[in-house]
């Protein structure tokens, strides 16, 4: 699949360019230079936004657990789409996260 560039606006105005995978046709316009970019259909951080809920819940959860960890390291692959957002990408055949947690004392 071809690579190709979206335009994300920003909330103070700005735009941020994002390389992702080719998709559907959207709005294009002209960059410069011969380049054209894919229009988002939202800003950048309603983009990402969309993947806090999940985020949130994977911390809260390791968080609450009976033996709260004094870390928690959460990884996950962010992929962006002209038109879909944000969305957590497969990191692994199997897994969208990698949770880390860290205790630095024996539980008492």
């Amino acid at each position: 699949m071809m690579r190709e560039l979206v335009e994300f606006r920003s909330a103070d105005g700005g735009t941020v360019l994002v390389e992702v995978e080719e998709g559907p046709g959207v709005v294009t316009r002209g960059g410069g230079r011969g380049e054209v970019f894919k229009q988002a259909q939202q800003t950048f951080e309603e983009a990402v936004s969309r993947i806090q809920p999940a985020v949130q819940g994977v911390i809260n959860q390791m968080l609450s657990l009976t033996h709260r960890p004094d870390e928690v390291c959460v990884e996950f692959g962010l992929d962006l789409h002209a038109q879909a957002g944000a969305f957590i990408a497969a990191a692994g055949a199997t897994a969208n996260f990698t949770v880390t947690l860290t205790w630095r004392a024996a539980p008492t």
